[in-house]
Order: structure tokens, then C-alpha cells, then sequence
């Protein structure tokens, strides 16, 4: 038989006639689906409520910062006390100027539907403009309920904007690389944050017991960060209904204790509130320059604030931060600076030594679990910071486990988790120094915090269609404070601020290598797709039979044949009574609700049997682990079919499509742990070739043929035909595509594919683990080279 392509090309009026009525689009089947999730109206005692919840999930990283911020600052001792006040002026402003007004009101209400963090905001911009570098999505994703997009008027200021970002490839790549940088280093600031916050913590064993050394007191912070590692597997469902209580306990406690401190040393501190001392500081030159790194860290958890959202309300977000969380830490700050400029040779140990005798052992007890709380945050939000970037397709597939039968979100990644607590550890014994680990913090926040406002300013112009005036206002002030603190940080890079750009770096290059070859991988898979038409040209001569049973075969591709289809066919001349072609697909929305998922339409006349499911995920959706995946795609089938089951003869080529609306019910979730993965993988079922029957031949010039799989030329109802195939076995096919470099790439090139990706290839999950089925089950479409592999090349 000839090629494929020849064939396509061979008769090409008549091919791309058939391919139009074979394989139409989904928008009919899109716009079936109705609106299901309408907004909620929240009460206002639920959201005083929420409000006390979140201070246990979202600002422990930011409430932590008193523990360390005036060590940082004046790692070398205080020099003059007007220093003092003036460091104390820029936390105050900057507290209120970063947290408060750029974030608490600006930032969180770019959220995705309750998502925060950096790729929440790139999935707002792929909803808004064509950004995505991997264009799998199509108009009638637009039509769910959670893909909430804007369209623009011809000539307004929003669609110029928007037709510029989508014009130059260059720009799509430009706003990847500032993502994927956000992210890389939100992942670094997730390593950093449990070392400095644990470390400081347990240095009030020093600070009460002068005898006891510096080494055991690193020994302690390491012993909790191992515990907190290895306890992650079983989640934090369990004991989360503390957290609120003790972050709420841990703010009552600073804030009262700074404001002792403040009625007790010196209130003359107060001061600081006039801007002008900002001025006078800054008067001393270079050094209190440099000292902008240590009073950075007041603000490290603010991105931590939005990354952790975690679905909260941002009126509840708003009323904690402005009633507790604000005044507290304002108190803390102020009541510690009182202090030290009554004892300036005690400026390294400040927050342990402000605290009065009677309660300084609970409050070290307190400190040292607002401080796990704070790190327990952190590496959640690293866990969802990799899920988003695997269903985006900017990283390898690892294993995501779900820890809780109560709150989706909750997800543990085994190998992520192990290498943070090396990192951790690593950074807490290699160092012993607290300022270094604090630069090297700094670093780590200031660069996720310049990425998340270079972002909003196309999210302000295309999501909100804020006046240019405001997006200035916004974009200069931010800008304005955060370069000062950057150029800060860049006098520490060598001295411990390195470490968050080489995890970040490491990172980066995973990601954007990923991503590259995973687009080009695409790219390859649609040029080389075959036309559905293609079956119409198929010969008798191939002697092509219809095995008993269903197949299930697993695409990238939301339309056309995939290549693999053709090789198996030419290669092995047997097709399956009923055909699926599954297409798996992530959407740049937080979550596809179960209903909306499964998309499916009739390829080709009602006796092909040939059906076409799209199955849409969001990037904060799960798969079960016992999920019967292969129940939900026959189910989404038969569903149609019965729904779409027309008289005796296909005669109406474009009532084709149809939106298949399940629920939980129908599918019999168990409430279990979580898998990330594309494809399922079941039983497959021995078949004879001696049950297999004929197909008729396929002649070029007739309309559409007959494709039956029964000798009774189809008249059985197609529902039964469907139950008898599911009966006589179900197998799942996929394609193995290996990716290299053409011969005359270059070197970098060659790199990242064929050793970098090859590498992480290698040691990422396969396919066939994805439900934990024996090998045995997958039916794997490939060959080499050698043998006739089909090989990619990019």
C-alpha cells in the first residue's frame, strides 16, 4: 500500500471535501453545555470566617519576618540610633506600599477563580490573548462555565495591545520566560523560607541558654525540617484546624509585646511615621544602601499571599490583613526597634530578648510553630507551583498524590518534596549564617515580586481595561520600590545571594527545555497528522478486518488522525469494531467541572463506529488513582449514542456533535490519592484474528460507503453494538515518539534534546503507571529507526 500521504495528496478536492464532513468541529457539542455554576452570594459572618481561616494558610510566611528582619538589616551593629528609625520608616512604608496596597488590593483580584500565584496570571493572559505556544485549544473551549475571556472593540486601546503581544513570536517567548523565571524562583523562595524561618526560630534555645553552641542549635532546626519533609505524604488535613489558632496566637502575641515594649523603652520611636526619615537615612550613603536587603525581608511573604490564595474569598484576604495581620506586625516592628535603640549591642537577638521573662517559653514554643506553619504554606504552594507547570506542559511528569478527602488542592509530589528537604538542609548546615540564608531569601522574593508586576500590567490592559493613567500609576510605584530593593539585594549576591539563582536557574532550564521540545514535539505530530479522508482511500487490497472490541487511541491532536493510527493499520491490517481517538488536553483555566469534560463527536458515517472524545483538564484538576478512566470514556460514548441515535441510515452530516454531561454519581469517585498523568491504560483483552470480519472495500469515488462491523450491514442498534464490543475487550494504544535533534543543529540544541530531554524523558513517569496496571495491558505503537521507528525530529 502507499503511502499516506501520497494518497492526501493524490486527490486532494476530494480528501479535503470528506475531511469537512468527517471531522467537524465541537462547537455544537460546546454550546449544549449550560451554565452550572453561577456565582455564589457569601455571607458576611462566612467570610469573618474565612477570614480567621486564612491567616493560618496565607500570612504565616509574611508573619514570621519579625523573627529575623532587624538581625538582617544590621548584621553589622548599630552605628547611630537615627539608623534605627530610619529602617523603621522604610518597613512601615513599605509594609503599606507592597502587602497592603499593591498586593491585599491590586494583586488578588487578578486572581483565577480563587488561583493565585504566576502562572494563575499567564493562564488569564492565554484566556485573553493567543500566547499559548502550544495551540491546542479551540473556540469551543471558550464555552465553559471557568474559561471566563473578554472580547474588544476594533480600535480600542485593549485590542491593540492585544494584536501587539500576539504578532511577534518573540513576545509569546519573552512572556513564557518571564513566567517560567517567577516561577523558578517562587521554587527557590520555597526552599529558602522553611530554612529561615525554622533557624530563627529555634535560636531563642541560644538566646535563653548562652551555654548551649550554635551547632545544636542548627542540629534542632534540622531535626524539624526532616520531620516536616517527611510527614508531607500524609498531608496537612488533619491538623490544619490548628493552624488559624496559632497564627492567630502568634499575632496577638507580637503585637502585644511590641506594644509593651513600645510603652516601656521608647515611644519616642513613633517617629518613624514621618516620611522624612527615609531621607535622612539614606543620607549615610552606600552602606544603608545595602542595608535595604535586611529590611526587604519584612515583605518576603507578600507573594506567598497570593500564591497561597488557595480559593479564599479576596474580601476575607482583606479583612485579616487590614484588622490583624497589619497593625500586629506594625507593633512587632515598632516594639523591637524601641528596644534596640535602649540596647544596640542586642540588635542580632532583638525579638527573643524584647520578650518579657514571664512568657518567653511559650512564645518560643508559639514562634517555632508559627514558623513550621509558615513553612508547611510554602511547600504546598512549591507542590501547586509544579502541578500548574506540568499541565502547562513546562515540566517533566512526576508523580502528584492528593492528601486530602475533603479539599482538592491539597497534593504532595514525592520527588519535589525530598529534593526541598536536601536544599533545606543543605542551606541551613552549609551556611550556619543567618544573614547569609536572609540575602539569599531577599534575592529570591524581590525577583518574584518585579515578575508578578511586569505581569499585571497586560492583565490590567486586557483582563480589567484599566486606564492607561492607572496602570502607570501602578506599574511606576511598584516598580519604583522593588528596583531599590533589587539593586540592594545585587551587593549580596555574594554573600549568599546566589543561592536562590542557581536554584532558579536549574529549574528555568528543566521548564523552558520541556517546553521547547514538548512544542516542537506537537508541532511535528500535526504536520505529520493524517487526514481523516485518508480511511476513505483506503484498498482492498490491504485486507483490512474489524476486530471485536473497543479501541481507545491516545492523540495529542484535538483533530485529525495521528500518525500512529496509519502505521498500525499498514502495519498490522486490523482496526477495531468501535474506534475512539482520545485527546487529552490541559486548558488555562484552574479546573474543567466533571460535566463539561469529556467532549465527543461521530468521525465519518454512523456504521464506521469511529468516534472522536476530547477530555479537558484544568491545571489544578487531579486524576484519581482509582479512577476508572476507561468507565468515563465508554460512558461519555454511550452517552451520546444515545442521545444521538438517528433512524436506520447516516444521512445528516452535521448533527455530529454532542455534549456529554456526567456527574460524580455516575462515575462512582472514590474519595483516594490523586495521580497526574495523561493517559489510562487498561485491560486488553486477547483477540483472534479467526472473530475478526471483513471490511468492505472502500472505493474513491463513492460519497460515503458502508463500513459495517456486522455481516447484518449495520441495521443492529449501535447500543448494542457498543456493550457487545466493551464485552469482547477494550484496549488503549499509544504512540512512542522519540525526539532528536536534526544533524545540523547546533550544539545547544543538540544538548537540550538529545541529553537533556532524553534525561529527564527517561526519569519522568510513564504512561503505563499512570493507574498502576501491569505492562502487559498497553498496546505501545513504534519502531526504531533501524526497524522502522517512527522518530521525530525537531
Amino acid at each position: 500500500m502507499g503511502s499516506p500521504s501520497v494518497v492526501e495528496v493524490g486527490d486532494r478536492g476530494s480528501m479535503w471535501d470528506l475531511e469537512q464532513k468527517f471531522d467537524q468541529s465541537m462547537d455544537e457539542e460546546a454550546d449544549k453545555i449550560g451554565n452550572m455554576h453561577g456565582e455564589k452570594k457569601v455571607s458576611t459572618l462566612l467570610i469573618l470566617r474565612l477570614a480567621f481561616q486564612s491567616l493560618g494558610v496565607v500570612f504565616g510566611d509574611l508573619g514570621t519576618s519579625p523573627l529575623y528582619v532587624f538581625y538582617n538589616t544590621f548584621s553589622h551593629g548599630v552605628k547611630d540610633p537615627e539608623d534605627i528609625i530610619g529602617a523603621l520608616s522604610l518597613i512601615i512604608y513599605t509594609l503599606t506600599l507592597i502587602p497592603l496596597l499593591k498586593y491585599v488590593f491590586v494583586v488578588l483580584r487578578a486572581n483565577d477563580n480563587g488561583q493565585g500565584g504566576t502562572f494563575a496570571l499567564y493562564s488569564l493572559l492565554c484566556r485573553h490573548a493567543k500566547i499559548n505556544d502550544i495551540p491546542n485549544q479551540h473556540r469551543s473551549d471558550e464555552k465553559l462555565t471557568t474559561y471566563s475571556c473578554r472580547t474588544y472593540e476594533e480600535n480600542s486601546l485593549p485590542a491593540k495591545f492585544k494584536n501587539c503581544l500576539e504578532a511577534h513570536a518573540y513576545k509569546r517567548k519573552a512572556i513564557l520566560v518571564l513566567v517560567l523565571i517567577g516561577t523558578c524562583t517562587a521554587i527557590g523562595d520555597g526552599v529558602l523560607t522553611p530554612a529561615i524561618s525554622v533557624l530563627s526560630a529555634t535560636g531563642g534555645i541560644k538566646v535563653n541558654q548562652p551555654n548551649v553552641s550554635n551547632d545544636v542549635v542548627i542540629l534542632v532546626a534540622v531535626i524539624i525540617l526532616i520531620g516536616l519533609f517527611s510527614m508531607q505524604h500524609y498531608g496537612a488535613d488533619r491538623v490544619s484546624w490548628v493552624f488559624a489558632p496559632v497564627v492567630l496566637l502568634w499575632f496577638l502575641f507580637i503585637g502585644f509585646i511590641g506594644a509593651f515594649n513600645l510603652w516601656k523603652y521608647d515611644s519616642s520611636v513613633l517617629k518613624a511615621f514621618n516620611p522624612a526619615h527615609i531621607f535622612k537615612y539614606f543620607k549615610c550613603g552606600r552602606q544603608n544602601w545595602t542595608f535595604l536587603s535586611g529590611i526587604m525581608l519584612s515583605i518576603t511573604g507578600s507573594e506567598a499571599l497570593f500564591a497561597d490564595l488557595c480559593n479564599f474569598p479576596v474580601p476575607a484576604i482583606q479583612i485579616a490583613f487590614s484588622f490583624v495581620v497589619f497593625p500586629c506586625l506594625l507593633l512587632a516592628y515598632i516594639g523591637q526597634a524601641a528596644y534596640i535603640i535602649q540596647h544596640q549591642d542586642q540588635v542580632f537577638d532583638a525579638f527573643y530578648r524584647s520578650i518579657p521573662d514571664c512568657v518567653y517559653w511559650p512564645m518560643f514554643v508559639i514562634a517555632t510553630a508559627a514558623a513550621i506553619i509558615a513553612s508547611q504554606a510554602t511547600v504546598s504552594a512549591t507542590f501547586s507551583i509544579i502541578k500548574q507547570a506540568l499541565a502547562l506542559g513546562c515540566f517533566p511528569r512526576v508523580k502528584v498524590v492528593h492528601t486530602s478527602e475533603n479539599f482538592l488542592g491539597q497534593i504532595y509530589i514525592p520527588d519535589i518534596n525530598w529534593i526541598m528537604m536536601i536544599l533545606c538542609i543543605a542551606v541551613s548546615a552549609g551556611f550556619k549564617n543567618q544573614n547569609h540564608i536572609g540575602n539569599a531569601y531577599g534575592t529570591a522574593a524581590v525577583i518574584v515580586m518585579l515578575v508578578t508586576t511586569l505581569l499585571m500590567v497586560p492583565i490590567m490592559f486586557l483582563v480589567w481595561r484599566s486606564h492607561w493613567i492607572l496602570i502607570i500609576l501602578f506599574t511606576g510605584l511598584s516598580l519604583f520600590v522593588e528596583l531599590a530593593y533589587f539593586s540592594a539585594v545585587l551587593f549580596k549576591v555574594d554573600e549568599g545571594g546566589w543561592v536562590p539563582l542557581v536554584i532558579a536557574a536549574v529549574f528555568f532550564l528543566i521548564m523552558y527545555d520541556w517546553h521547547y521540545v514538548t512544542v516542537k514535539r506537537y508541532e511535528f505530530e500535526m504536520h505529520s497528522r493524517v487526514s481523516m479522508a485518508w480511511i476513505h482511500g483506503l484498498s482492498s487490497s490491504l485486507g483490512l478486518v474489524r476486530v471485536p472490541g473497543i479501541g481507545f487511541i491516545y492523540t495529542e491532536l484535538p483533530s485529525g488522525l495521528p500518525r500512529i493510527f496509519s502505521h498500525l493499520i499498514t502495519n498490522l491490517p486490523a482496526l477495531h469494531s468501535v474506534v475512539v481517538f482520545v485527546c487529552v488536553k490541559y486548558l488555562p483555566v484552574y479546573r474543567v467541572p466533571l460535566e463539561e469534560r469529556f467532549l465527543v463527536k461521530r468521525i465519518g458515517p454512523k456504521n464506521f463506529h469511529i468516534f472522536r472524545c476530547v477530555v479537558r483538564y484544568g491545571y489544578k484538576d487531579l486524576h484519581k488513582k482509582d479512577d476508572d478512566f476507561e468507565k468515563m470514556l465508554f460512558d461519555s460514548i454511550v452517552v451520546f449514542v444515545h442521545h444521538r441515535e438517528v433512524s436506520t441510515s447516516y444521512s445528516d452530516l452535521d448533527d455530529c456533535d454532542f455534549s456529554v454531561q456526567q456527574n460524580e454519581n455516575s462515575f462512582d469517585l472514590v474519595k483516594a490519592e490523586y495521580e497526574d498523568d495523561l493517559c489510562s491504560l487498561v485491560e486488553v483483552t486477547n483477540i483472534s484474528l479467526q472473530d475478526s470480519i471483513p471490511v468492505q472495500s472502500l472505493e474513491h469515488n463513492s460519497d460515503i460507503t458502508e463500513f459495517s462491523t456486522d455481516t447484518r450491514t449495520g441495521s443492529e442498534d449501535e447500543l448494542d453494538i457498543l456493550t457487545r464490543c466493551k464485552e469482547a475487550g477494550v484496549v488503549h494504544i499509544l504512540g512512542n515518539t522519540r525526539v532528536r535533534a536534526q544533524r545540523n543543529s547546533n550544539i545547544f540544541k543538540r544538548i537540550a534534546v538529545d541529553y537533556v530531554y532524553a534525561f529527564l524523558k527517561r526519569g519522568c513517569r510513564e504512561n503505563s503507571m499512570v493507574f498502576n496496571l501491569p505492562h502487559e495491558s498497553l498496546l505501545t505503537v513504534g519502531q526504531d529507526q533501524k526497524s522502522g521507528m517512527m522518530i521525530g525530529r525537531v
